[in-house]
């Protein structure tokens, strides 16, 4: 064998090996919750069946207590549960201190390849539109940052018992800046690909630990300057080697593509955007990995080089429910100061604005902060902040039932989740309605635990998880 066939050999060894690894993990996740939407990044638990009634006297498997605050959703991968966490130590630096120094007393990688593929020249109308409106007032933020250093930790928890596996403080630092009341500073969502564990928290850093908690790689991408001193909480989103991270803000708004092995820069490109919360959605395309992220204006990223593919002005203000995805169609939605749905062609090339190629659109009843459930045929969302259930055909946009109260429950955060026939809607209240999956609306059950709750529920297989104010509940049936 001369060395060019040994060579050719190697390689399709090696990509039949990529194959397999890719093919293993598609079908571990389907059984896991690798990402705070679910395995197929839509709000579904295939093959999830949790319990339709519990209390904090029934069907609590256990009740493991939380450190610091967080809205991060736990994720879930085999016997292990991981979530992350902001620790107030209410102690002040010492001398300047503050300025993004790890735990350990070393600054946090900023290597990587430089930036390539800077920006796109189309839509420059909607662009300019949307900052227009991304200025305006809205909410309660407080822009001057704490004074005492907090620990920024992700814990790994036994899903059997709740007991603490092991813990690790990625960053120990004061922030740079305020949050919103009701925000904290752990509020994105951890994702892994079975191996490693992906971790972002924004201006603290982005982080990768194996899966026994020892720390891979870290980077430190700058800080944020966020709407009214909001704060932060787009999640990060793994697909192959490729580690997705939103950067939108009040300064030089950016689409960042990760080497999952080493943190190092692929690729990233500059979004004429202001402050965003959504976490982006990667979904396969006639051959292409697209990496759709919603703003003043929905686009569409190729995945291998960040060019862009389309984009669809119209959104309003502060965009933060994740796009969802099914059959060649794309669904983004706002809700603050206005609403809007548009259902978008993955096909679409270039500006698709007013275009006659949108699916169909809607300008009412859709979500400020939860993302949307897309369950087999039907798209639920619900409106602004408030327990208002709207359900629609997610082909043709026609509507089952729209803007239905649900009594019970209080204003949401927490986005519905799906499994075995039900939809689970949880308030800020604690309260989880149970709704049957289907054309009418039909409520099965209301549960009620001691503690707010404004993290999205995770399923996997007869447990759900929910994470309150103070504690990670793992509920599950117990039998007779």
């Amino acid at each position: 064998m001369n060395a060019r066939t040994t060579a050719l050999a190697v390689a399709a060894v090696c990509l039949m090996a990529s194959s397999l690894l890719a093919q293993s993990f598609d079908e571990a996740k389907v059984r896991n919750w690798h990402h705070w939407r679910g395995p197929h990044a839509n709000g579904v638990a295939p093959e999830g069946n949790p319990p339709l009634e519990w209390s904090e006297t029934q069907n609590i498997k256990w009740k493991a207590q939380v450190p610091g605050q967080g809205i991060s959703s736990p994720i879930i991968w085999g016997d292990r549960v991981f979530l992350a966490t902001a620790i107030d130590t209410g102690k002040k630096p010492e001398g300047e201190g503050g300025d993004g120094t790890a735990a350990d007393g070393t600054a946090a990688d900023a290597g990587g390849a430089q930036a390539q593929g800077r920006g796109q020249g189309q839509g420059r109308r909607q662009r300019g539109q949307g900052r227009r409106q991304g200025r305006g007032r809205g909410g309660r933020g407080q822009g001057q940052g704490p004074s005492t250093l907090f620990q920024f930790v992700v814990l790994c928890l036994d899903r059997n018992t709740g007991e603490t596996i092991w813990q690790k403080t990625a960053n120990e630092v004061v922030p740079h800046e305020g949050k919103h009341g009701d925000n904290t500073y752990a509020s994105a969502s951890p994702t892994t690909d079975g191996e490693n564990l992906y971790v972002s928290f924004g201006s603290r850093g982005v982080y990768c630990f194996d899966l026994d908690g020892n720390k891979k790689w870290s980077r430190d991408l700058g800080k944020m300057r966020t709407r009214n001193g909001f704060g932060e909480g787009a999640s990060p989103v793994i697909h192959g080697d490729t580690l997705i991270v939103a950067w939108d803000h009040e300064g030089d708004s950016s689409l960042y593509a990760l080497n999952a092995k080493n943190g190092e820069t692929l690729w990233q490109v500059e979004r004429d955007e202001v402050t965003t919360w959504n976490t982006p959605l990667v979904v396969e395309h006639e051959g292409m990995a697209q990496v759709v992220v919603n703003g003043s204006v929905s686009r569409s990223y190729n995945l291998a080089n960040g060019e862009l593919v389309w984009e669809c002005g119209g959104q309003v203000t502060n965009p933060i429910p994740s796009p969802v995805a099914k059959d060649g169609t794309v669904y983004c939605m706002t809700g603050y100061r206005g609403h809007a749905l548009y259902a978008i062609p993955l096909s679409s090339k270039g500006d698709v604005t007013d275009s006659e190629s949108i699916v169909w659109s809607r300008n009412d009843g859709t979500p400020y902060v939860p993302s949307p459930l897309l369950y087999g045929d039907l798209l639920y969302f619900t409106k602004s902040n408030n327990a208002i259930l709207t359900c629609v055909d997610a082909a043709t946009g026609d509507v089952k039932y729209e803007n239905e109260r649900l009594r019970g429950v209080r204003g949401l955060y927490a986005s519905p989740v799906g499994a075995a026939g039900r939809v689970y809607i949880t308030g800020r209240g604690g309260s989880t309605l149970v709704v049957e999956h289907g054309e009418a609306l039909n409520v099965l059950a209301t549960n009620v635990l001691d503690e707010p709750i404004d993290a999205t529920p995770a399923v996997v297989g007869n447990q759900i998880f929910l994470r309150g104010s103070g504690h990670l509940y793992c509920i599950e049936e117990k039998a007779n």
